[in-house]
């Protein structure tokens, strides 16, 4: 390419000219293409150890002048064909031009005007850039895309210089992190080490330090492991991986591709080396911890943050932290954990004002809200460009939200677009008979507890005086620290929280603390429209609801009634339908009842949204995923701080059983309700660390019988009694009867356990636990859960297909990894619009991966055994069309292995069946099929119409005999039946329904007399398609003899049935035996033609060179009725006759004359003959005569060798891309 000419100084150094004249050199790099020495070698290593720009470009244009010494580069490229055509250029325009100068100085002022001239066209013709990448990492990416042959689609995120340890060796080079792939390239002294890893293969991540590879990143995958070390900045580089290792992750999960943000903001500086995916990625993991830390919606987006002070009037003091500013909120954390934490909504604030400056209070910014509290943050470094920005926020805000519409204008991904704003007659009171919910319904205005309170015993004493208290204490705090959303969130409110929430209060703070009431907030209306829109529709997710809803706490007495049962179906209901990637999942059930019993339907509702989107990610889809990881991270976090009971418990295999309930229903399954709920409520403060934190105090206080225990129903047992008898003193509640606890308790109860208490030895033991420590769990156990479920996926596949197919264990699994593989990469840099399309994770394992036509035509030319050449991608597409039996232009991997497995593993007749299926319709398009006529029909002048093809003779009778005996056979068995009715109409038995049931369903076997019959023009795509298979073949020869004979034969058995169907019954039956007498000794005669090896080939495949004759004389037909033969071919030698010469465009033409019939005769050379037809079983019949072709059909191939290939094709790509330079290094240099 063109570039701003640069001053270069030393031209020779580490450069070799190869072309000159007096104006212009063009130069190579040493250590590129062939040759080189030592020199080469030692200039390439510096090359990449350096990160020279001469490994993208090592050609390059100098521009010089006369005598002068220095030097201007002027053009580069990264292959010959490249720099020469802008060689070629210099010489055709410019010379020329530049002889007529005088000057020295003027011939380099024009070069460098018209090379920055031709640059600034260029860039005001080609497309904008679509990002502000340097130009640094823009050579880097070229590199990348070079080195390892990656498509314009894949993107560079960054690049870092490191070392690569194979064995024991150190490699310094470079790794590359693109979107899909970790990629590795060094090149030391000769030795060349290039390494390709797809992120959805990592399994495993981890950063250590050990002696033999210190502070170094491991990259496992399944098959193996890779050590990279000598970061500059280790830390940086394993954030990024992690990063685009959960991409991968998510796209298997649930096919969440990644989409480039782009509303990023534009730097405030220009950043060196660093693209906009870099700064993307690093906005998305900014943007998860902000969300994560203050409970924020999805769609929240944080635009910026500050260092600040907040003066807290309860403690009297200024208060140093964050303030974080994004679309919808301003919040605050302090330094110090749990000191202070504020959420104010934009929703809520009035005014924001400056306040004056002073020496105590420097840059004051003032924020006051509807509920008359008033926050004051000061030391801000630019409270200018602070106002501006939330005053921006503000504009965009508004004051009052009203229905859907008043969502961001980027609404959160699961909601479903199609909601309508919500009817603003919900309002109004009475419910209409059509009306699922109204505000009306006792269950909207309150909680299940406060509608069944009146049955509470009042001599319930000091526990009612210990309940008032609590109240007391909240409303104490929500004087001094303020109540609702903008609440100052300190430790005194831990405190308040661990010591129980009153039942009064409790709605309200789950709401507070989950976050749920912001949305509730800003989607008014949308609960009520939600139920009214999802209710009534019958799915599976509704279905599972209906056969849930009695089991969810049917203990309580407000779930032994419709209106709880009612209540909790609606709520489940509406999140299914909001939510179908979820929808409903066992568990929801127990979570939701419980928040139904202290929350309204509709807090209830957001409550679930919270729960599942954000508080518990991945817990309740189809695959339970987010549980799984987390049970993956308790295990890691027992074998940490219970070492000996780990290992007690592993062998016992305990964790995994127990710990899957416990997380799902946050204990609510397996305690008293009473408290669980306590665990609830600090579950919604602190998060998922509080339920670690207990299960891990619940196996500290087992401890010793668990250690003691001989089996795992022992240990289930000891941990089952010890979570019944966890009991709320303080509650005033009635006591519910816990289930479990009534069938576990046995003849001498354990000592109860106070809640408390436990929530308090929790807190006290493994209260170090900390929410980023868990996330980075998480990321690990997530790689490890997901992957496991994928192996999982693979083994279900492979069990449900071996036995329709003669493929190994081992090969099914190998090629579903070459499948999946190829699917993955459609989503990579194919249609990714599609790609949810072919990819739905609650699909079944065998129709959740599909690939499209282009994809199987790259699967089956390197994995089938029938190489044709260059017709391959012909015959995989027919083979495409006729595996694609629902016709949705997708296919997946058991129609796939059925096509494979007949080629490999089928006998001859299913082979050449397989192979006469693939040139009839479907997998033959009519396109095709016409195509064999065009260049014919342009120079024929027959118009009289032409019969429809009939069945020979012979199959006419036996189809009239067929269908006699079948009438027959119907009339005696209606007769029959008759007479049965009249002697009694019996019932029939349900065991005769289900018999002809099972008869329906099972497949029926085609056998070869069900194939449709083939036309001409079919059997010429059919010959064609033959001699391509045979063209690389050893036996190439002996092939061609023998499909010579075997078309031969079969255009003759062709035109005898034309014959027997054009001359009648009787007739023709009497003439079959003389016409076969007569063609027998033609056979014998073609067949010695062939055996001189001449004319053979060409006389039963003749569209290798199409002979249209002229129009014929008079003269001419004399000729023509001197030939006896019944079908005459063009002549083509059999040496000249190559595989590359047949084209899909050319005609095989049979020139049939009649007995003397003038019709028949002017077709000649014309269209084949619509009437010529032929069956399979004519087709196998006249292969088995040939023993080669026998042989070919009914050898055995080894798909192990193709699989091998397909896993280095890539690496054989690159190795070709990067040879091709080197094939122009022998040209003369001129």
């Amino acid at each position: 390419m063109w570039i701003t000419p640069e001053e270069v100084l030393l031209a020779n150094a580490l450069w070799v000219s190869e072309r000159a004249n007096p104006y212009f050199i063009l130069q190579r790099r040493k250590g590129h293409g062939r040759g080189g020495g030592i020199t080469g070698l030692l200039v390439g290593t510096l090359d990449v150890v350096l990160d020279s720009s001469a490994r993208v470009a090592p050609y390059r244009i100098l521009h010089q002048t006369g005598e002068s010494q220095i030097f201007w580069n002027i053009a580069c490229g990264s292959s010959r064909k490249e720099i020469t055509e802008h060689w070629e250029w210099l010489e055709t325009n410019l010379l020329q031009t530049l002889s007529i100068f005088d000057n020295d100085d003027d011939i380099t002022t024009f070069v460098k005007g018209k090379i920055q001239g031709i640059i600034a066209e260029e860039n005001k013709s080609g497309k904008p850039q679509e990002d502000e990448d340097p130009g640094k990492f823009r050579e880097a990416e070229l590199k990348m895309r070079k080195l390892f042959g990656m498509p314009e689609e894949e993107k560079l995120v960054n690049y870092y210089p490191c070392s690569y340890w194979k064995g024991r060796v150190p490699r310094q080079g470079w790794i590359y992190l693109s979107v899909n792939h970790l990629c590795f390239y060094s090149f030391l002294l000769g030795k060349e080490v290039s390494l390709v890893v797809q992120w959805t293969e990592v399994t495993q991540l981890d950063k250590n330090a050990t002696l033999v590879f210190p502070e170094s990143i491991r990259v496992s995958t399944r098959d193996t492991e890779h050590f990279f070390s000598m970061f500059l900045n280790i830390n940086e580089t394993f954030k990024l991986m992690e990063q685009l290792a959960n991409i991968a992750m998510r796209q298997l999960l649930d096919n969440e591709s990644f989409a480039a943000d782009r509303f990023l903001p534009k730097p405030g500086k220009t950043l060196k080396n660093v693209s906009a995916l870099k700064r993307d990625l690093d906005a998305r993991a900014k943007n998860e911890r902000y969300r994560a830390l203050f409970r924020l919606t999805q769609d929240e987006r944080l635009d910026g943050h500050t260092d600040c002070t907040l003066w807290t009037p309860f403690t009297k003091m200024h208060v140093v932290g964050q303030m974080f500013v994004s679309n919808n909120y301003i919040c605050f954390a302090s330094r110090e954990e749990d000191l202070c934490q504020l959420i104010i909504p934009l929703r809520e604030v009035t005014i924001v004002e400056k306040a004056d400056s002073s020496s105590v209070l420097p840059s004051p910014l003032s924020i006051s809200t509807k509920n008359k509290m008033t926050f004051l943050f000061a030391n801000l470094k630019d409270r200018d460009f602070l106002v501006q920005r939330i005053s921006d926020f503000l504009q965009r805000t508004p004051d009052r939200p009203c229905g859907l519409n008043a969502q961001s204008e980027n609404p959160s991904p699961s909601t479903p677009p199609s909601l309508p704003p919500s009817p603003s007659v919900l309002g109004l009171g009475e419910m209409p008979q059509n009306q699922h919910y109204s505000p009306s319904l006792p269950t909207a205005k309150q909680g299940l507890l406060q509608i069944y309170q009146q049955d509470v015993p009042e001599e319930l004493g000091p526990k009612v005086t210990r309940e008032k208290m609590k109240e007391e204490s909240w409303n104490i705090h929500f004087f001094e620290y303020g109540r609702g959303v903008c609440m100052y969130r300190t430790s005194k409110t831990r405190e308040l929280v661990l010591n129980g929430i009153p039942e009064s209060l409790r709605g309200e703070l789950w709401l507070l603390f989950s976050g749920a009431q912001n949305e509730m907030a800003t989607h008014p209306g949308y609960y009520g429209s939600l139920v009214e829109q999802a209710m009534g529709k019958c799915t599976l997710a509704t279905e599972e609801i209906e056969r849930d809803l009695h089991r969810s706490m049917p203990e309580h007495h407000a779930f032994q009634n419709e209106m709880g049962i009612a209540a909790l179906r609606r709520v489940l209901t509406a999140y299914a339908y909001r939510n179908p990637g979820i929808g409903y999942c066992q568990a929801m059930n127990i979570v939701t009842s419980v928040l139904l019993l202290y929350c309204t339907e509709e807090e209830a509702f957001w409550l679930l949204v919270a729960l599942c989107e954000r508080m518990l990610p991945d817990y309740y889809n189809t695959r339970v995923v987010g549980a799984l990881v987390d049970q993956g991270v308790f295990e890691e976090l027992t074998r940490e701080c219970l070492p000996l009971l780990y290992e007690r418990m592993q062998e016992l295999g305990v964790i995994s059983t127990i710990s899957l309930s416990w997380f799902l229903t946050l204990f609510l399954s397996v305690m008293p309700f009473d408290s669980a709920v306590l665990l609830v409520d600090c579950f919604f403060y602190e998060g998922i660390k509080v339920i670690f934190q207990v299960s891990l105090a619940v196996l500290h206080a087992n401890m010793d019988q668990l250690l003691s225990c001989s089996d795992e129903g022992e240990a289930m047992t000891i941990l089952g009694r010890y979570l019944d008898n966890v009991v709320n003193k303080q509650t005033v509640s009635p006591p519910i009867p816990h289930l479990h606890a009534l069938l576990t308790s046995g003849n001498n109860p354990p000592p109860e356990i106070d809640a408390f208490e436990l929530i308090k030895a929790s807190y006290e033991k493994f209260g170090s636990l900390r929410a980023d420590v868990i996330e980075q769990m998480r990321f690990k156990q997530r790689l490890k859960v997901i992957q496991s479920l994928e192996d999982t996926a693979k083994r279900s596949v492979v069990r449900a297909i071996m036995t329709d197919s003669a493929f190994t264990i081992e090969e099914l699994e190998e090629l579903y990894v070459l499948f999946k593989a190829k699917h993955i990469m459609s989503c990579y840099w194919g249609a990714s619009s599609t790609a949810a399309e072919r990819h739905d994770p609650s699909l079944p394992y065998l129709e959740q991966y599909r690939i499209d036509c282009g994809q199987f035509v790259q699967l089956f030319s390197a994995l089938a055994p029938w190489s044709c050449g260059l017709h391959t991608n012909t015959l995989s597409s027919r083979l495409f069309r006729l595996l694609d039996q629902n016709k949705d232009t997708l296919i997946n991997f058991k129609e796939f292995v059925t096509g494979l497995s007949g080629m490999y593993h089928g006998d001859m007749t299913e082979k050449l069946k397989l192979l006469y299926k693939l040139h009839l319709p479907p997998a033959l398009c009519p396109e095709e099929a016409e195509s064999a006529l065009e260049a014919t029909q342009f120079f024929t002048d027959d118009d009289t119409p032409q019969d429809p093809p009939f069945l020979s003779h012979l199959d006419f009778l036996a189809q009239e005999v067929t269908s006699g005996e079948e009438l027959k056979e119907a009339g005696e068995a209606s007769a029959a039946g008759d007479t049965d009715d009249r002697k009694e109409e019996k019932p029939k038995d349900y065991k005769y329904y289900l018999r002809m049931w099972a008869k329906e369903k099972e497949p029926k076997k085609e056998s070869i007399k069900d194939l449709p019959r083939m036309n001409q023009e079919q059997f010429i795509e059919m010959c064609k398609t033959l001699y391509n298979m045979f063209s690389e073949d050893p036996m190439e020869q002996e092939l061609y003899h023998g499909i010579a004979t075997v078309a031969s034969l079969l255009l003759r058995i062709g035109e005898v049935g034309k014959k027997f169907t054009n001359n009648g019954g009787r007739k023709a039956e009497a003439q079959l035996p003389s016409t076969i007498d007569a063609l027998q000794p033609e056979r014998e005669d073609s067949s010695g033609e062939g055996g001189s090896g001449q004319s053979l080939v060409s006389k039963a495949l003749a569209e290798a060179q199409l002979e249209t004759p002229p129009p014929t004389a008079a003269g001419s037909d004399e000729d023509a009725k001197d030939d006896t033969s019944v079908s005459s071919y063009s002549v083509v030698s059999a040496g000249s006759l190559q595989c590359e010469d047949i084209a899909d465009d050319t005609v095989l033409i049979g020139c049939m004359s009649g007995e003397g019939g003038d019709g028949v005769d002017r077709r000649r050379g014309s269209a084949p003959d619509a009437d010529w037809s032929i069956t399979f079983e004519q087709v196998l019949a006249s292969f088995l005569t040939e023993t080669s072709l026998v042989d070919y059909f009914e050898k055995k191939h080894d798909i192990q060798s193709k699989i091998a290939a397909c896993k280095l094709l890539r690496a054989v790509e690159r190795q070709t891309s990067s040879s091709s330079d080197h094939d122009f290094s022998s040209l003369t240099t001129q």
